[in-house]
């Protein structure tokens, strides 16, 4: 966990940051995730339950969660938010459902937090994501100049 207690705290990821390693981060096509969305794991789903689930399997992140294994936690997320959407709706249901947007990546907390980033094929090919050079780096000696010969 980072400083500060919860899962925001500390500083905020960056793939151009001096601490970075581009490595550690995972672009995923702005095209999406092609294909048919998995099956829906949980019972009975409405109408808007198949809806959002259709649309959220066509995201980029989409990609990730199927490799890791996680469509039971969109699941859950659509069946949240589906809940969270109705008039009258209690405040902590939004706050889970923004707490799952987060959790998958569908924020741009959520994003840098899973140090996922969505850029289309040719700006993955042509820009690769590289740290910045180091502070020492950057440093370079600054030949002493007199005043006399300034002029």
């Amino acid at each position: 966990m980072p400083r500060g207690g919860h899962a925001r705290g500390g500083r905020r990821a960056s793939p151009l940051s001096l601490r970075a390693n581009a490595a550690d981060w995972t672009v995923l096509p702005a095209e999406g995730r092609p294909g048919d969305p998995p099956t829906f794991p949980l019972i009975d789903p409405t109408p808007r339950e198949a809806d959002l689930w259709a649309g959220l399997w066509r995201r980029p992140q989409a990609i990730e969660w199927q490799r890791l294994g996680l469509e039971t936690e969109v699941a859950l997320y659509v069946r949240h938010l589906a809940v969270a959407e109705q008039p009258g709706a209690r405040a902590a249901m939004s706050t889970l459902v923004r707490q799952y947007a987060d959790s998958l990546g569908l924020t741009a907390a959520g994003l840098r937090a899973n140090r996922w980033l969505i850029a289309s094929a040719e700006e993955a090919r042509n820009a690769p994501i590289t740290p910045a050079a180091s502070a020492r780096a950057r440093m370079h000696v600054v030949p002493d100049v007199d005043e006399d010969d300034t002029a």
